[in-house]
């Protein structure tokens, strides 16, 4: 019986390693240079306000420090938006969902939490379905403004700084840490 346990479980783990090593090979290589620098950073940046977004208790998700300012919900949607509208100028396909009012209509925290989520996993569709070449295209943004590829997913990177900047003044302004600060090689403050 014992033996039948344990053929049975190494034919699982090896089946297993198997299936993973197989969607392993199937995936296509990450990029090189400057896109895989791009991700790098979506995937850094993408994970913090993830972390963020969740740690926010969802009856603060309206909470705004002032009238006129995004809420704590909209800056989430916001960054989403930015994420897809702002690519969308290179070319890329807006996801079905996404439209200009959801800052003002998305307020549930589990759906902001999605709408940024895959607006991460939308970003890195993006910039491994161009090539180096497409780095150095023009495409005009703002009122005919005219760059780079690269430069526009600089200002990508740029918006979502931006916006876990806001993102953690607005959780410690509500008492929330960030997560990724309560890790126990973090410094702790001395008691006194």
């Amino acid at each position: 019986m014992k033996i039948r346990s344990l053929i049975a479980l190494a034919a699982t783990v090896l089946g297993s390693t198997a299936v993973t090593l197989a969607q392993a090979a199937a995936a296509p290589p990450a990029p090189a240079g400057f896109r895989g620098e791009f991700l790098n950073e979506v995937a850094f940046v993408g994970k913090r306000l993830n972390d963020l977004a969740n740690a926010m208790p969802a009856d603060k998700y309206s909470w705004r420090p002032a009238a006129g300012v995004r809420s704590v919900g909209e800056v989430y949607v916001h960054v989403g938006l930015g994420n897809v509208f702002l690519s969308s100028f290179a070319g890329a396909k807006i996801p079905e969902g996404y439209t200009r009012d959801m800052e003002k209509t998305l307020t549930d925290k589990a759906k902001v939490v999605d709408a940024m989520k895959n607006s991460f996993d939308h970003l890195k569709s993006f910039a491994t379905g161009m090539s180096d070449a497409d780095l150095e295209k023009k495409v005009k943004i703002f009122g005919g403004l005219e760059v780079t590829q690269r430069e526009l997913m600089v200002i990508i990177l740029n918006h979502m700084h931006e916006h876990l900047g806001q993102s953690i003044a607005y959780a410690r302004m509500n008492s929330v840490t960030p997560p990724w600060s309560e890790t126990s090689d973090s410094p702790k403050p001395a008691k006194s």
